[in-house]
């Protein structure tokens, strides 16, 4: 039997095919998908028709309209890959695209997860042993659910918020410090919420992070002006640029790793390269975390 909550959540996802498909035939110039431009002046958009996307896809426009509109009963995979070459999607658009159409064409309602599942106690000792690595475990919602010693050392001014646990997204867009942790505040910002935006595809069934997402929409407009944007990613490695409290500049490169025994939780690792700056501050950072316990780390690494 479909309750409410289930009718709420199909529409949403309707909904979100619209605007995904919708905001990617916008960034398609015809130049970009090869169609002869002729008409260009009489074009209201800059981006691609309904109809040149479903010519490119291969199929009708009038099933490409009911596409987009949210219909995803029987579609194929051939259909799938058809829309995923038109629109030129990437790798994380194409999973996102997948996901949505999946939970709308779905007649089950997945089983709900825990709101914030433990970690288990053998990961915690996984990351308590990466001595001299800063590595936490986070969930879909971006919350810190785990740390090592180095690692909550490194988001000491995460680790000041008031939620328990903490959320990066929060600190990013709530967070007046934020700014000066994340250097490259404008990247970290657009990461945060294409994760999210990701997240949100993959389980919208999620009422916690429905709630989150609200919460910043109201509070934030850089954040609400990103959530439209509809853009996704799959975050699995690159470089952080930190600005800690107390060490200064570092320059690190992370891997994020999703744990196949306890979906919806990924390990994040940040290393430094060998004899550099970066390096020598973490060692630093190590240095006060090994010898200084309880209370006392946080009051040292936040008060510098």
């Amino acid at each position: 039997m479909t309750s409410e909550r289930d009718r709420d959540v199909r529409g949403d996802v309707r909904t979100q095919i619209r605007e995904f498909l919708t905001s990617r035939r916008a960034r398609i110039t015809p130049q970009q998908a090869g169609l002869p431009t002729f008409d260009t002046a009489r074009r209201r958009v800059p981006g691609l028709r309904r109809e040149e996307t479903a010519m490119l896809a291969g199929i009708s426009s009038e099933y490409y309209v009911r596409l987009e509109r949210g219909d995803a009963t029987g579609i194929s995979e051939g259909v799938v890959e058809g829309i995923v070459r038109a629109l030129q999607l990437d790798e994380a658009e194409r999973s996102h695209l997948l996901d949505l159409l999946s939970v709308a064409s779905s007649t089950r309602r997945p089983r709900r997860r825990p709101a914030v599942a433990p970690v288990r106690p053998t990961v915690q000792r996984i990351i308590d042993s990466m001595v001299g690595t800063p590595a936490f475990v986070i969930n879909g919602r971006l919350d810190v659910l785990a740390s090592n010693e180095l690692g909550r050392a490194l988001y000491a001014p995460i680790y000041q918020e008031a939620t328990d646990p903490p959320n990066n997204a929060r600190f990013i867009f709530l967070n007046p410090h934020a700014a000066r942790f994340w250097p490259d505040w404008d990247k970290a910002a657009n990461d945060t919420v294409a994760m999210l935006r990701t997240e949100a595809g993959r389980d919208p069934y999620d009422r916690d992070l429905s709630d989150l997402v609200g919460e910043l929409s109201t509070r934030s407009d850089e954040f609400r002006m990103r959530w439209a944007d509809h853009n996704v990613r799959l975050h699995v490695t690159g470089r952080k640029a930190i600005h800690h409290p107390t060490v200064g500049d570092l320059d690190l490169p992370f891997e994020f790793l999703p744990l196949p025994s306890d979906p919806g939780q990924s390990l994040l690792t940040y290393t430094a390269e060998p004899g550099s700056p970066t390096q020598e501050a973490l060692d630093l950072l190590a240095s006060w975390t090994a010898s200084v316990r309880g209370p006392g780390l946080k009051r040292t690494v936040e008060d510098g």
